[in-house]
């Protein structure tokens, strides 16, 4: 099917006499996941993991992703001819080089302009001139035998009251104004999702597990237009939109809006706005800046991290009653990836305010979960046994805020090489955590605290060891993250700032045995401040237990055993008050000091 495919692409190619043709995993907006309609590259490579991108030319095609997904990739590809190409190892070219040495004297280059972020559509425009080349960007060539191709969402969108919010979109406004100002600029082109959906406190179920609404934004000193479809708009949006002066405009119709924009000083996002639209502005006056609602949305508010704190508590009990099952029943009933999935999700359904995951569950036994982001399918639903791990990576998106946990549980007997690295991952984990630090620090700064104690192991892990998240929103949110190098599709090196939240999940996976990951969310706070500068530090707001049945006490320092006992007694004293009296007994057991 996939060769069909391919075959077909190269067909179309050769009527425009494309020699090059490239394929993002993006929608118009660069979502970092997108809705079915989007999903062209998991169409046309089978692979359907969350990032990667592909370039397919007469004779060969390449699909390029990062090492959390090379293990999937590799076994979802299979003999389809299309190479695997590790991105950040040594000696693999990067997409940009793949092209350039590909694309012939006086070629043609091809992609869809609307699913290309500018930055990237530059970078091409350089090696096209280089070659002498020209670009076709004006059409998605898959569409034309995509024949079966879903729809492209348009949900009915929802308010978040500013009680759940914390700050009135007028406030909002009034903050972007400031900074479009102060870059001198006096309209904003917006079209990322998520910070749409958080500078007009509307929220949206437009891409499975991600609260957005598919929509453009302009923002005038004076107006705000938001492009978008007509079934987002229900009366009670309609009231609200008018009541808070905000301009609805069809969402087809931002292509030709824009154009009458191009005398005003424009602010936008180069890694945000799509190649079309930045081709709309590219000889005029613009600055090219990070959204502002990028940090501002990622501090989060009193009002919003109360929230939050009160939405993992709600999490912290479903997790807890799940896991009291699982360890009870794990080798006396029957139970599988993905009825172990389905029982966790009823545990959250069940929690008042619960409105959906956060994003697909990882749910994986033993082997499965060296694949860091595996996902049970009924031809790959293993049965959850004894003598080796279980990891479940999940999280839910509650009125009050949107929570990611890995816990991973032993089962049944281990041996002492995977208690040795399930300790590493504790202390990994803990470590990061207890972190003091000053202003002005990143996550490239702090990420050795994770890793260290892996790599003390001479083990590492292909991803980074946490991101930024959002309130009712995504869950990998800029600017902050944790990681060790510059990666420069990642976006996620910013400052650490009072307010932001960001996950804690170093892990180690070895292909063929098991996987394991421990992830907290963490609040950064400032500390003390004196002669030597601001000291900030984090504050842990997950509560859910660490399985004691994985640690090797004696593996761990006296400073990292007492965060553990810490930790549990945070985590007893918050959930006790919700377990049935056998729960709670198990609970105590699973809390107890080591």
């Amino acid at each position: 099917m996939i060769k069909e495919r391919l075959n077909k692409l190269r067909a179309a190619m050769a009527e425009r006499n494309i020699d090059i043709y490239f394929i993002p995993t993006a929608d118009f907006h660069e979502s970092e996941n997108v809705g079915e309609y989007f999903k062209t590259r998991t169409f046309m490579s089978g692979f359907d993991g969350s990032a990667g991108v592909m370039a397919v030319t007469k004779d060969e095609a390449g699909l390029w992703t990062d090492g959390r997904y090379w293990i999937q990739a590799e076994r979802q590809m299979a003999g389809s001819t299309i190479k695997l190409y590790k991105m950040g190892e040594e000696g693999v070219p990067t997409i940009e080089q793949f092209i350039d040495a590909k694309l012939p004297e006086g070629g043609k280059l091809g992609f869809d302009g609307r699913v290309v972020n500018a930055r990237l559509g530059m970078n091409f425009k350089t090696i096209a001139d280089k070659h002498n080349a020209s670009m076709h960007i004006d059409e998605d060539l898959v569409d034309s035998f995509w024949t079966d191709r879903p729809k492209m969402a348009n949900e009915p969108a929802f308010i978040l009251d500013t009680m759940y919010s914390g700050k009135a979109v007028a406030d909002k406004l009034k903050d972007v104004r400031a900074k479009m100002a102060e870059n001198g600029t006096n309209v904003h082109v917006l079209t990322s999702l998520d910070d749409i959906a958080w500078l007009l406190n509307i929220r949206g179920r437009d891409i499975e597990s991600f609260p957005v609404v598919i929509s453009f934004a302009v923002i005038t000193m004076d107006e705000c237009l938001w492009f978008v479809g007509a079934n987002a708009i229900t009366d009670a949006v309609a009231k609200y939109l008018n009541d808070n002066n905000i301009i609805v405009k069809p969402y087809g119709e931002i292509y030709d809006y824009l154009p009458s924009l191009t005398g005003e000083k424009v602010l936008f996002d180069l890694n945000r706005i799509n190649y079309r639209i930045y081709n709309i502005f590219a000889d005029s006056h613009t600055v090219n800046v990070q959204n502002p609602t990028v940090v501002m949305k990622a501090i989060k508010n009193p009002v919003e991290l109360e929230n939050t704190r009160n939405a993992h508590i709600k999490d912290g009990i479903a997790f807890t009653k799940f896991m009291y099952w699982l360890k009870n029943n794990a080798g006396k009933m029957h139970i599988t990836e993905k009825s172990a999935e389905e029982y966790l999700l009823k545990c959250r359904e069940a929690q008042e305010g619960f409105i959906e995951p956060s994003f697909t569950t990882i749910s994986a036994y033993g082997a499965n979960a060296a694949m860091m982001h595996y996902h049970a399918t009924e031809s790959s639903n293993a049965d959850v046994d004894l003598n080796n791990f279980y990891l479940v990576d999940s999280g839910g998106h509650y009125w009050e805020g949107s929570t990611d946990i890995t816990r991973t549980m032993a089962l049944g007997e281990l041996s002492y090489e995977q208690k040795l690295h399930f300790t590493a991952v504790c202390r990994s984990m803990l470590n990061l955590a207890a972190a003091k630090f000053l202003y002005g620090c990143n996550g490239q700064n702090l990420d050795i605290l994770a890793r260290g104690p892996i790599w003390d192991l001479g083990i590492d892990y292909k991803c980074g060891t946490g991101h930024g998240m959002g309130y009712m929103l995504l869950i990998h949110e800029p600017p902050n993250g944790f990681r060790w190098k510059t990666v420069p599709e990642r976006v996620d090196s910013g400052i650490f700032e009072e307010g932001m939240v960001t996950t804690d999940e170093p892990g180690i996976y070895l292909e063929g045995k098991y996987g394991i990951r421990l992830e907290n969310e963490l609040v950064c706070h400032k500390g003390e401040k004196n002669e030597h500068g601001q000291f900030m530090y984090f504050e842990n707001i997950t509560v859910a237990p660490i399985d004691l049945d994985g640690i090797l006490p004696e593996e761990m320092t006296k400073a990292e055993r007492k965060r553990l006992n810490d930790f549990h007694k945070f985590v007893y004293m918050k959930l006790s008050p919700y377990m049935t009296e056998e729960e709670n007994a198990w609970l105590r057991h699973y809390t107890r000091e080591i």
